[in-house]
């Protein structure tokens, strides 16, 4: 094994870094406790509805746009529930915290000079919010996110409208997402390096299905 590299990865042969936020760089569990306590518990007071029947709406609500780019904006749920949403997350932006490492690894990267690209499904309003109590966005070349492209990552096209902004080889590209969905387009595309996530949410148990190689920590691929 070259120096430069580790049982995951060849770092000789990547010039080029994707990294996903929510749940890869950032921990999940602000977001799943916004939107699954949070967020229930004011749309219940707001419309004197009992908690349970809060929670059920939204999750209907909820899976009727999973995977698509409405999901992810504030500004879709915002007039889909006549909410400021984008107020409300930043009244538990507190919760907001960087995975364990994940700062010495970007540091890592640009001492190999990789291409370090932040690719998010995440809307522009949450984007702000995080970068700006993370503090991470001068760690990026780039930040790309999937609403300017119209599509989000899960949608197979997502990667050719990416290209055209953000050339990339695929042979030489590596991605680390916490998303199945947004695994599996990659690698139908053809990005040769795919990492998954272990623990995305610190808060709740990790995956049980492997289905593309996880990663526990951002110390196990650690570039020398």
């Amino acid at each position: 094994m070259s120096k430069n590299s580790s049982p995951l990865l060849d770092w000789n042969n990547i010039d080029t870094v994707f990294l996903d936020m929510d749940g890869t760089l950032l921990d999940l569990n602000y977001d799943n406790q916004f939107w699954r306590k949070y967020l229930p518990q004011c749309y219940a007071d707001q419309n004197a509805l009992s908690l349970e029947t809060a929670t059920n709406n939204l999750l209907n609500n909820y899976e009727d746009v999973m995977g698509t780019l409405e999901w992810y904006s504030v500004d879709y749920w915002s007039a889909k529930l006549d909410m400021d949403v984008g107020a409300l997350k930043a009244e538990l932006a507190h919760l907001i915290a960087i995975h364990p490492h994940v700062s010495e690894f970007l540091q890592k990267l640009h001492q190999q000079n990789k291409r370090v690209v932040l690719v998010t499904n995440a809307h522009h309003k949450s984007l702000s919010l995080k970068m700006q109590h993370t503090q991470l966005a001068d760690n990026f070349d780039r930040i790309v996110c999937a609403h300017d492209l119209d599509l989000p990552k899960e949608d197979g096209r997502f990667w050719e409208k990416l290209q055209a902004i953000e050339p990339f080889n695929v042979a030489h590209t590596l991605l680390i997402d916490d998303s199945l969905p947004v695994l599996r387009s990659a690698a139908n595309y053809g990005i040769t390096y795919l990492l998954d996530i272990y623990q995305p949410d610190s808060q709740s148990p990790p995956k049980e299905i492997a289905e593309f190689k996880m990663i526990r920590s951002f110390r196990e691929i650690m570039p020398d």
